[in-house]
């Protein structure tokens, strides 16, 4: 939880539970060398009240010749639900203190009866195991919590033992808060009713379900690394992923909506299984859309994207080529090339290949009136048709795209290479047949396709 030599910031409300951290980790900062600053939020909510606060933790802070971290903030000003925005204020500050390199550590006062309020009113609200998992011991964010074992009547107990003073938060007693009415009503009642010992019997459960969580997320992550997806990154999973244990396929796609959105917050159970039901469908399309994530099933794959990920994107292209020459794909890491070689007697089997034209028969022909001349790079447009290599005639591209099972997202920027007008090459599809290499060919122009850095979108083996 600490490491030698630490700068840690103990955030003190005032509060018994903040008190009583203060005191202990005073005592034990030089056996394990740690450097303690004291660090506060005036949340602005109680006026007066809420500045003495501020200045009994100051007072504290001086009498242990800590340094003192205090913000101001006016929740009221903020116009959300006070809880929200509290918790928004505190988790911003204690962000600022550890990126600046202010501090390393933030040690909270949460205890075991904290941890006992927060489980049972995630399942009340139907949250799942990751909910349970409560107030986590450690963060990612470099949040500690070193009374997790602790109750709070314990704290209460020591700190008037040695008639050590602390502030009692007013609102703490105010019903209209959901967690208070937890913690004054429900639980007491629930421990006189059932269980003497809930507080414990809570902070296990959530110990259990941490454990399962971390082995999960060492499963998942195997699958599906933290790297993949982003605001800007599609992630593309394989049906295949979602349709076996259902344990595994939820998580899997928990990481993905995650690392796509950002967070968890406001996807629910039944996102998730509309998600599952979606992949485990036998054939087809299908979409749905939940709180910050478009999700798109084509064929065998499911597509998780940013709400308006397409619409912000460019709806075509079109280029002029050169032979020789490169063109980039527009808003894409993608480039096409043309490249021009001379060949000397071609084997009868060179009839065959697809990305290979040639460059005679092309240029001796042509160009139809009003076509555009030379060569053009565009995306794929309905209705476009061409008889690729070894047909004896002309298709719908869009029927290629069926038959070849190309997702929906991959085709609004298929590239197509025109000649004055006429299609002779379209990626994956190959050459158009009637400008096809033969036995007679002397000089070949080959289109070359190549992704240059990252892939456009991150792709999910199974």
């Amino acid at each position: 939880m600490f490491a030698g030599n630490q700068r840690v910031g103990v955030a003190v409300s005032g509060g018994a539970d903040s008190v009583f951290l203060l005191h202990i980790l005073h005592e034990l900062a030089s056996r394990w060398n740690l450097h303690l600053s004291a660090v506060h939020i005036d949340h602005g909510i109680r006026g007066a009240v809420s500045r003495e606060d501020a200045e009994f933790v100051r007072a504290l802070a001086s009498q242990f010749a800590l340094p003192f971290h205090l913000h101001t903030a006016d929740l009221a000003a903020m116009g959300d639900n006070l809880e929200q925005a509290a918790r928004r204020v505190r988790q911003n500050f204690y962000a600022s203190l550890l990126a600046d390199g202010t501090l390393d550590r933030i040690a909270t006062g949460h205890t075991r009866s904290d941890q006992a309020e927060t489980v049972l009113y995630r399942l009340l609200r139907g949250s799942g195991l990751a909910g349970l998992s409560g107030i986590l011991p450690i963060t990612k964010e470099g949040l500690v919590r070193p009374l997790l074992e602790i109750d709070r009547s314990e704290i209460e107990a020591w700190l008037r033992a040695r008639d050590l003073p602390w502030r009692e938060d007013s609102t703490n007693l105010d019903l209209s808060y959901a967690r208070n009415r937890l913690r004054h009503r429900v639980l007491p009642q629930l421990r006189e009713d059932y269980n003497p010992n809930l507080d414990q019997t809570l902070a296990q459960l959530a110990i259990l379900a941490r454990d399962e969580e971390q082995y999960w997320d060492l499963e998942i992550s195997a699958r599906l690394p933290s790297s993949a997806g982003g605001p800007a990154e599609p992630i593309i999973l394989p049906t295949s992923l979602l349709t076996g244990a259902p344990a595994q396929a939820r998580r899997i796609l928990r990481r993905g909506i995650e690392l796509i959105k950002g967070d968890l917050r406001q996807i629910d159970f039944l996102h998730i299984e509309r998600i599952l039901e979606m992949a485990t469908a036998s054939e087809g399309h299908d979409r749905v859309q939940i709180p910050g994530v478009d999700i798109l099933r084509s064929f065998e794959w499911i597509r998780l994207v940013p709400i308006g990920f397409d619409s912000a994107r460019g709806r075509g292209y079109s280029s002029p080529l050169t032979a020789p020459g490169t063109t980039e794909l527009p808003g894409l890491p993608v480039r096409i090339t043309l490249q021009l070689r001379e060949l000397p007697e071609p084997p009868e089997s060179y009839a065959r290949v697809v990305d290979e034209l040639d460059w005679q028969r092309l240029t001796s022909l042509p160009p139809p009136d009003g076509a555009p001349p030379g060569f053009e790079l565009r995306n794929w447009r309905p209705g476009d048709q061409y008889r690729r290599l070894g047909q004896s005639h002309q298709q719908k591209i869009k029927f290629l795209f069926q038959e070849f099972r190309v997702p929906l997202w991959e085709r609004r920027d298929w590239p197509i290479i025109t000649y004055n007008g006429d299609i002779i090459w379209t990626r994956r599809f190959g050459a158009a047949e009637q400008y096809s290499v033969g036995p007679g060919t002397r000089r070949v122009l080959r289109v070359q396709e190549v992704i240059s850095g990252e892939k456009p979108s991150r792709e999910i083996d199974s």
